[in-house]
């Protein structure tokens, strides 16, 4: 998401950066660059003017242009009017600590995405808060929806109210809140029906399950791709509805972020969520910061730790924990970590997330490469024998030609995973001698490490603390000719 944008506004600040000393016209000139790009990625014309006025402002200050790094100056303000654009640097999660059971209701367009987000949502609520939940259809008019949310509840684990044939969207809201009392439930999702555009009839009967259900969270789903024109569905539905929040689907495909941009200006309502791809747990909470920082290629370091906490079992950090320190790393180690990085979303999602490496992000989709080498890694791998995955050593010529084989694959990319075992095998060596990974955590800021528990904000399988202003920890950072050569050129390769 936000790639083209993210793009034009490297070059943008690139350049500001690459001065000494800059002038008011500089800058001018600068932000006349940034609002074409927001008009570009089909940010509205008042929105972006707002914008524009406002950095420009501040950004022609005395204390920007003779300060020691104008540029990065700069950089800054925007930053923090993006952040203030997108809704403010506190996010807003869902309110579910009012009486049970939370009546959370999902309204928007037919084809926005309301069904498989709700879904989600009661996924999320199930597994990040603890919290038992029910969902129901009350969309009679569109085929086989109702049975679409039940076969979705199957696949979340979440409960879903039973089917009663020719009962209309009110009364089932109100079967839906008496079975959710009797049985305890904490939270009510209602997937509403929608219309194929903002009608009289939608509006009634929204209204009318709002006042059956008192819904404590009316969340409007919304098709990012529609750009402008989900803008204006909110806007429509904000002056119908109480509306408390937006959620946007589909933003994995949203290479411009228009509809993200413009949202809260416009509406007034909080984005809470977005919509990051088909799987039942592609959603994330919207942070305004976390999405300045990628907008502005500094990565999402936050969101990162806690794909990291998601997707990263404790037991298998422990155990590799336990042995990093002792300076042991074969290759069920690597295929561990392979394996790891395709469920936290591939090596494209990683490199976007990761501070300074929006280039490294770039080299790969210029070379072809994607998650089709993790998954011809893990191939390679597993066609080893488990004395030979245990001790790479035994590989051979033979070998590596049976392996090959195996896998499909050719000698010299058995040679290449062989190659990365070894240096990073080095590079676990490495960090024994410097005092193991709390030696090397404290380097770090003093982040939590995968199995040592504490530090970062993953708790046992937090990430390192990155350092310096972006890293969670905010520690002092590190300087890269201080590690060891082998650690430092295991590094310098990601």
């Amino acid at each position: 998401m936000f790639d083209n944008l993210s793009d034009r506004l490297g070059g943008v600040f690139d350049r500001l950066k690459g001065r000494g000393a800059l002038k008011e016209q500089d800058v001018r000139d600068a932000m006349r660059e940034v609002r074409v790009a927001l008009l570009e990625a089909d940010v509205a014309l008042p929105v972006a003017r707002r914008f524009i006025d406002a950095v420009t402002e501040k950004a022609v200050g005395q204390d920007v242009l003779k300060s020691v790094t104008p540029g990065q100056q700069v950089v800054k303000i925007v930053h923090d009017e993006l952040v203030e654009m997108l809704g403010g640097p506190d996010s807003e999660g869902l309110k579910l600590e009012a009486k049970p059971p939370v009546v959370i209701m999902m309204v928007g367009l037919q084809g926005s995405g309301k069904t498989t987000t709700t879904a989600k949502l009661g996924k999320l609520i199930r597994e990040k808060h603890g919290k038992k939940a029910m969902m129901a259809s009350l969309d009679v008019n569109r085929p086989a929806a109702q049975e679409q949310l039940q076969v979705l509840g199957e696949q979340v684990e979440v409960a879903t109210l039973p089917i009663v044939a020719g009962q209309q969207p009110v009364d089932i809201a109100r079967r839906s809140m008496e079975a959710a009392r009797l049985q305890n439930f904490d939270v009510l999702l209602l997937d509403t029906a929608g219309r194929l555009h903002v009608d009289e009839a939608l509006m009634a009967e929204m209204k009318a399950v709002a006042g059956v259900s008192v819904p404590t969270e009316v969340l409007l789903v919304v098709d990012s791709l529609t750009g402008q024109d989900a803008v204006n569905v909110a806007q429509s539905f904000s002056g119908e509805v109480p509306l408390t929040g937006v959620v946007l689907t589909r933003m994995d495909g949203d290479a411009r972020g228009g509809a993200a941009l413009s949202m809260r200006a416009v509406t007034g309502k909080p984005i809470k969520f977005a919509g990051t791809g088909e799987k039942l747990d592609a959603i994330e909470s919207f942070r305004a910061g976390s999405v300045a920082d990628r907008i502005l290629g500094m990565g999402d370091v936050v969101s990162l730790v806690e794909k990291a906490a998601a997707t990263i079992k404790e037991e298998d950090a422990e155990a590799l924990a336990k042995r990093m320190s002792k300076g042991q790393f074969d290759l069920n180690d690597l295929r561990m970590q392979l394996q790891q990085m395709q469920n936290m979303g591939g090596m494209g999602v990683l490199a976007g997330m990761m501070p300074g490496m929006k280039k490294a992000k770039a080299a790969l989709a210029a070379s072809d490469m994607d998650d089709k080498v993790l998954v011809h890694m893990d191939a390679i791998i597993g066609s080893m024998t488990a004395k030979e995955r245990a001790n790479p050593a035994l590989l051979n010529a033979k070998r590596k030609r049976r392996v090959a084989a195996g896998s499909g694959t050719e000698v010299p990319q058995v040679n290449k995973v062989l190659k990365m075992h070894q240096e990073m095998s080095r590079a676990m060596k490495q960090i024994k001698k410097m005092g193991g990974l709390k030696g090397l955590a404290s380097m770090f800021g003093g982040g939590g490490l995968p199995g040592m528990g504490g530090g970062g904000p993953g708790g046992a399988s937090g990430m390192p603390g990155l350092g310096g202003p972006g890293g969670p920890q905010g520690g002092p950072g590190v300087d890269p000719n201080t590690l060891p050569p082998d650690l430092k050129k295991l590094l310098d390769n990601k």
